[in-house]
């Protein structure tokens, strides 16, 4: 009767010994040896001191059908000298996607506020325009416009939405930026001006200053200290951390509770960062990469601090940012018991739910006595718009309230419609479908059409952030799409001519690469051509 041999191994320490190996030739020796001679070897082997082994055996003599065994938790010094495979572990760095304003880093402005002529770090043209958004971004600095509103118009692909991401990136990470499309405000489950006030709460920013006993400096070491299991279930437990913190005073070393490891964890903590953590709570704060670090090659768009001045354990005023809706969320969130019923309550609730009025006015006067105590300090951001034509007359209502609140980020809208009817006012037309009372309101920046010079140096800006080698006729060819058809077009094409040029082996892509990929891809113009031309032959 044919069976087959199975070994399953428990240890006490399995977590750093569980190794794979290719045993093959081992097993082979092991196999042709009797059953007894065999069973005493590996009693032999398996009952070590610290050791538990469990045997299920059943046995096939077809040696070259058995694969490479798993075999785990015996001690290194039991087995024979085998290779062992060793790979790479991928980073846990996240790949920048590139979208499609990954090359927008600022409005490209000199000292003075006025436009840089061409640089790649920034926008390519709109000389104006960057101008006054510069003027803007310095108003929003100055906490000098609050409660305002700025109109971006013009025709599509003019850069509108850059002009805007630009804005944020002059701005910087401390000012709240809320990107919106009009679209968004329609929903089954929420009103319109509901989604409107969460995205204007979310742009308001609170700044809470609080001093508190804290433990900071550059990690110099994380090591987590492991043990055995107490429950006895396989692998090990993490019991303490060692991590070792140092300033331009001194070092320490600190012993840390297991759940202190896990923050270090999702805060992503290296040797070289600058964090904090809190005495009382905990809680690990990362501030970014120390500047002994800082090179002008680093690929990572990190943020490099300074060596902490002081001795490692010290009183800190310590600056935490949030936004409205951030208290909003916290305090409308329900803290339902652990009973089975509350618990199958929150299951059942919707997964969007209105915050009532009652709660913003109690949060907002809360928020008014840390302002007044000099505990916090409010920062209003920036709310960008989208297609705001795509708002109706209710919308606009409420953006003239909202305007004149005296908690209100400042609002940029965006738009490329010329004359067209207000939605939800029964064909009342105006421009850029915003009601006339609603414009003069607005501060608005003409956006206009690119020039051939523009669209190259736009495409060379974007080849360069994607990685495509241009030569100068397939620059040209491109940039003339570009003012024939549009810019996005234009730049559309640039991922499909690289891959046509890996297909062919080519290092850079030509003009014979650009042509064979405009001739794959329409752009709208030429298949509304092809649309009439066939036109019977589609379905009405």
């Amino acid at each position: 009767m044919t069976t087959s041999l199975l070994i399953t191994c428990l240890s006490a320490s399995l977590a750093d010994d569980l190794l794979i190996f290719n045993r093959m030739s081992f097993l082979k020796k092991l196999f042709k040896k009797k059953w007894k001679t065999l069973l005493t070897e590996i009693k032999d082997r398996l009952l070590l001191p610290s050791f538990t082994a469990r045997f299920c055996f059943h046995f096939k003599p077809d040696l070259d059908s058995i694969p490479s065994l798993i075999i785990s938790c015996l001690p290194s010094n039991t087995l024979p000298i085998m290779s062992v495979k060793i790979e790479e572990v991928k980073s846990a760095t996240r790949t920048t996607r590139i979208s499609a304003h990954s090359h927008i880093k600022g409005l490209g402005l000199d000292s003075n506020g006025a436009p840089l002529p061409t640089t790649s770090a920034s926008l390519i043209g709109q000389e104006s325009a960057r101008e006054a958004a510069g003027i803007v971004v310095d108003l929003i600095k100055m906490k000098k416009f609050a409660g305002k509103a700025v109109l971006l118009a013009g025709p599509p692909g003019t850069g509108k939405t850059a002009l805007a991401l630009a804005m944020s990136h002059e701005l910087g990470n401390k000012v709240p930026f809320c990107p919106m499309v009009g679209s968004e405000v329609y929903s089954c489950e929420v009103k319109k001006t509901e989604v409107l006030q969460e995205n204007f709460r979310k742009a308001i920013g609170l700044r809470v200053k609080e001093t508190k006993e804290v433990y900071e400096g550059e990690v110099t070491e994380v090591t987590p200290v492991e043990a055995e299991n107490p429950f006895g279930s396989i692998g090990k437990s993490i019991i303490h951390v060692i991590i070792g913190l140092k300033t331009s005073k001194g070092s320490k070393q600190l012993k840390l509770d297991p759940s202190i490891f896990e923050s270090l964890q999702r805060e992503r903590v290296t040797v070289g960062d600058i964090i904090y953590i809190e005495a009382n709570t905990g809680s690990v704060k990362r501030l970014g990469r120390s500047d002994a670090f800082a090179t002008e090659f680093d690929l990572e768009a990190e943020e490099y601090v300074a060596l902490p001045k002081g001795d490692v354990h010290k009183r800190k005023e310590v600056v935490q940012d949030v936004t409205l809706h951030d208290l909003d969320v916290a305090n409308a969130r329900p803290s339902g018991g652990s009973d089975v019923l509350s618990m199958m309550g929150q299951m059942m609730k919707p997964k969007k739910t209105e915050i009532t009025d009652k709660l913003r006015n109690e949060i907002n006067k809360i928020v008014n006595k840390y302002i007044e105590q000099g505990v916090a300090e409010l920062v209003p951001g920036v709310l960008f718009i989208d297609e705001v034509h795509m708002l109706d007359l209710e919308c606009f209502t409420f953006l003239h309230r909202a305007l004149e609140s005296t908690v209100s980020p400042i609002v940029v809208l965006a738009t490329n419609r010329g004359k067209c009817a207000v939605r939800g006012s029964n064909g009342v037309v105006s421009s850029h479908g915003i009601p006339s009372d609603l414009l003069d309101r607005l501060a608005i920046i003409k956006m206009l059409p690119y020039t051939l010079n523009e669209i190259a140096l736009i495409i060379q800006t974007r080849a360069k952030v994607e990685g495509i080698n241009l030569t100068e006729n397939a620059v040209r060819d491109l940039a003339t799409l570009g003012v024939n058809t549009s810019l996005r077009y234009a730049v559309q094409l640039l991922s499909p001519a690289g891959q046509l040029a890996k297909i062919a082996r080519q290092a850079v892509v030509d003009e014979k690469l650009v042509k064979e990929a405009s001739e794959l891809f329409y752009d709208a113009r030429k298949s509304a051509e092809v649309l009439k031309s066939r036109e019977k032959e589609f379905l009405k």
